[in-house]
């Protein structure tokens, strides 16, 4: 009993072993035996080869004719440019076409183990996929001529592609931006009941296939990071043909990096919020303090044009970044206005008691008293104690400076506690908006 199975295991690896013992000589002849054997020799047979949807599969009268399968994978080796102005995205993908050819079918064993066999892409059907966002799309080094059969009958297309699609944008929480652009593949020709478009995910029954080949061979450490790639099958009409056309859609998930633009944008915004704060501390003449708010309102200018060649003139929603920016900037120029004022007040506090001086050197009244018929107030004080009129003189010239002066320092305490709280108040609702769109999303 043991020697029959025996016998039959060296018989087997007797076989194995002959199949797989060819030389160069022989493996050189298994090719062209094969190439003929796939009928590639005669171009007048490409019928066969060129148009698998007429032999794959046969009329059913209760289902009627089955699609031909195409599987396609896309996997982003790059993200080389996204451009918010244009709302494109710009990418390098390897995209894989697998069709199955039921014509092109060989045994390996017969042909020295092949199981793979190159040959001219011309000589065959490709599928024409097209992708339907596509700008400009241009191959990455050079179109590949060949194409590359498999034993098991399926005949696979490989492109290095460099394109720009279109994706719609939403900059509301820009730089904590994430972005899902589409990649919608179609055929331009055969319809749903022609051709069905898959992932080749599918096909190797593995749901994060793309994904984790994507990362795997992802090559750009740039601006963007690749999160992930999802898939589903759509059916869309034609209303010019008026007939189904089937889809396979690509979802790209890319987040951007922020630190460049909170290194280069808002800690430098914020500083000079802060430092507009701090200057209402500080002690020093009113043009100093002047020239100091103005530099810090023209600072925040130039911030303002940096995003403005960054983000779109157009868009449903106004990004946070630009609110916080365009705030910082009203509230420095709402500062300025209260630092002119104040100076103001201070400085007609001043030239009275300028006056005044010059009113007591030159022995002018300044507070302008008639002697002969003096005010009630005086005659009454006059009445209740003896009042000179250079003792009435000298009050009226304390209190006249004093009182703008004190004016000018409750206000500037008023605003800089109101300041202070607007910017609290703004922080937080900035911050509160922020993470509630982050969940919405």
């Amino acid at each position: 009993m043991f020697l029959h199975w025996l016998i039959f295991a060296l018989v087997l690896m007797g076989r194995v072993s002959d199949a797989k013992a060819c030389n160069s000589t022989q493996y050189g002849d298994a090719r062209i035996k094969l190439w003929k054997h796939l009928g590639l020799e005669d171009n007048n047979s490409q019928d066969d080869r060129m148009w698998p949807l007429m032999n794959n599969y046969k009329y059913n009268p209760y289902y009627g004719n089955k699609p031909a399968k195409t599987y396609v994978g896309i996997y982003v080796t790059s993200i080389t440019n996204v451009d918010e102005k244009a709302q494109s995205l710009s990418t390098q993908v390897k995209m894989i076409t697998v069709w199955l050819n039921r014509k092109m079918k060989w045994n390996p064993n017969k042909f020295c183990q092949i199981k793979t066999f190159a040959a001219p892409k011309n000589m065959f059907w490709t599928p024409d996929i097209g992708i339907m966002e596509s700008i400009k799309t241009e191959f990455g080094t050079k179109e590949s001529p060949n194409v590359l059969l498999r034993s098991s009958g399926f005949t696979v297309s490989t492109d290095i592609l460099s394109m720009t699609t279109a994706c719609k944008m939403n900059l509301y929480r820009f730089p904590f931006d994430t972005q899902i652009c589409s990649i919608t593949l179609q055929s331009t020709v055969y319809s749903d009941q022609e051709i069905k478009i898959d992932t080749l995910s599918k096909a190797q029954l593995d749901k994060n296939h793309i994904i984790n080949k994507s990362k795997e061979i992802f090559q750009s450490q740039g601006e963007w990071d690749l999160i992930n790639i999802t898939t589903r099958n759509h059916i869309t009409d034609d209303d010019l043909e008026r007939r189904k056309m089937d889809q396979l859609i690509y979802k790209i998930t890319i987040k951007r990096r922020p630190l460049l633009y909170v290194i280069n944008i808002i800690i430098p915004v914020f500083f000079f919020l802060v430092l507009d704060l701090i200057s209402f501390f500080v002690d020093s003449s009113a043009a100093e303090k002047l020239s100091f708010k103005v530099t810090l309102l023209l600072s925040v200018s130039v911030m303002l044009l940096i995003l403005n060649n960054t983000l779109p003139s157009t868009g449903t929603d106004i990004p946070l970044i630009g609110v916080f920016c365009g705030a910082t900037f009203c509230l420095i120029g709402i500062s300025i206005l209260e630092t002119i004022f104040v100076n103001y007040l201070k400085i007609k506090g001043a030239k009275k008691r300028s006056v005044e001086t010059t009113a007591a050197v030159t022995g002018q009244d300044y507070c302008v008293i008639d002697q002969q018929n003096p005010p009630d107030s005086v005659r009454d004080q006059n009445e209740e104690q003896s009042c000179t009129p250079n003792k009435i003189f000298t009050e009226c010239r304390q209190k006249t400076p004093l009182y703008w002066t004190r004016v000018a320092r409750i206000i500037d305490v008023t605003f800089l506690v109101l300041y202070m709280i607007t910017i609290i108040v703004f922080m937080s609702v900035l911050w509160v908006l922020l993470r509630q769109s982050k969940y919405l999303k």
